[in-house]
């Protein structure tokens, strides 16, 4: 939906709608004067737009994603049927939404932990009916990466909402807390207990051995992709003897 068709929203709705964004952009801290007119209505529509079509993105936008943006920016009583309609307006397709997302981006580049909380209320609306769709994820994700995050900044803002069957945290039976010393100590552990020529040695038969092996893969990869997304050289622990 184009930008000039929201805007015109806007100015359609007059003042009850600027007031109703007014206390959106409230929600993020940014007070009135802080940014030029045009910056806060645009800023204002651009997270109400960014929202709407994220709703949108799995395909059908649920009436309890609205609640969950109405909750998320405490949007007054008085105000919900303006809100609304330009959520409605917005929520018919996802176009358009990367622009909106680099809108914010270029206003809150100065305030990075303000993207943060963009980021965060955009997943209190995905998870509102209690499954993050591949597509809200890919929605998400590329939202992440417009406003200037890295994977790792994205996965520690994901992991507040989303808990992954095959998340490599959860590989390893460790905590996302665990620091990088406890995170090697469980590798070096699961290696020794997991690992085939360990497993001969105590008498396991052979034909147990091939699952081993794929659990070894799998311990393995999970540990890389932590000290990937943290950042570090890439240390695999010696191999029981």
């Amino acid at each position: 939906m184009p930008w000039q068709f929201l805007k015109n929203a806007v100015v359609a709705y007059g003042g009850g709608l600027r007031s109703a964004l007014d206390s959106i952009k409230g929600a993020f801290g940014l007070e009135s004067g802080a940014t030029p007119a045009q910056s806060r209505v645009g800023f204002t529509i651009a997270v109400v737009a960014l929202a709407a079509k994220m709703s949108k993105a799995d395909g059908v936008s649920l009436p309890v994603e609205a609640e969950a943006f109405k909750r998320q920016f405490k949007v007054p009583e008085s105000e919900c049927a303006h809100v609304r309609k330009l959520y409605e307006l917005a929520s018919q397709d996802v176009a358009g939404y990367e622009s909106y997302a680099a809108q914010i981006a270029r206003i809150l580049e100065p305030q990075p932990e303000l993207k943060v909380s963009v980021l965060e209320s955009l997943f209190h609306i995905a998870t509102a009916d209690g499954i993050l769709h591949p597509a809200e994820d890919r929605y998400l994700a590329r939202v992440a990466e417009i406003f200037g995050f890295t994977e790792c900044e994205f996965r520690c803002v994901r992991r507040g909402f989303v808990r992954d069957a095959d998340s490599p945290y959860e590989v390893l039976n460790v905590s996302p807390a665990a620091s990088d010393k406890e995170i090697k100590a469980r590798y070096r552990e699961l290696v020794k207990s997991h690992h085939p020529d360990a497993l001969v040695s105590k008498g396991v038969p052979p034909e147990f051995l091939a699952s081993a092996e794929r659990r070894m893969v799998a311990i393995t990869a999970a540990y890389d992709a932590i000290l990937e997304e943290r950042g570090l050289r890439i240390e695999r622990a010696l191999e029981p003897t």
